[in-house]
């Protein structure tokens, strides 16, 4: 069962952007993936954990979810300009991160992992 990683700045420098190897934007993933910068005290960041952890679930290795706590990882949430959470990046293997703020339907979540990332739901 996939599991949903919490990233600090180390690990995100080596599983999704190395901003201090690389100016302009570099993924370094193998699959695309989903950030969500969150807080623990944030009543909509709890409401969009579980579908999370069953995007995670259900999509298996086809993506990766990672969660940066806002609170800890300050150097993070100011490199993405992370105004108010939950804010989700979406990050596709090629091109451009997209940003979705708020607490989304899970319906909302699926069109962006089509669209934005380019993956569908494994049958």
């Amino acid at each position: 069962m996939a599991k949903v990683e919490f990233l600090n700045e180390e690990s995100f420098k080596e599983k999704v952007f190395n901003y201090e190897k690389n100016k302009d934007w570099k993924f370094e993933g193998d699959v695309p993936c989903m950030i969500d910068f969150y807080a623990d005290w944030c009543q909509p960041c709890k409401m969009v954990a579980p579908i999370l952890d069953e995007l995670q679930d259900e999509y298996g290795d086809t993506i990766k979810i990672y969660k940066v706590n806002t609170e800890s990882e300050r150097n993070l949430a100011g490199m993405f300009g992370i105004q108010s959470i939950p804010s989700l990046l979406f990050v596709p293997k090629e091109g451009q991160p997209q940003m979705a703020v708020g607490a989304l339907p899970k319906e909302s979540f699926e069109k962006a992992i089509s669209d934005v990332l380019g993956v569908e739901k494994p049958a």
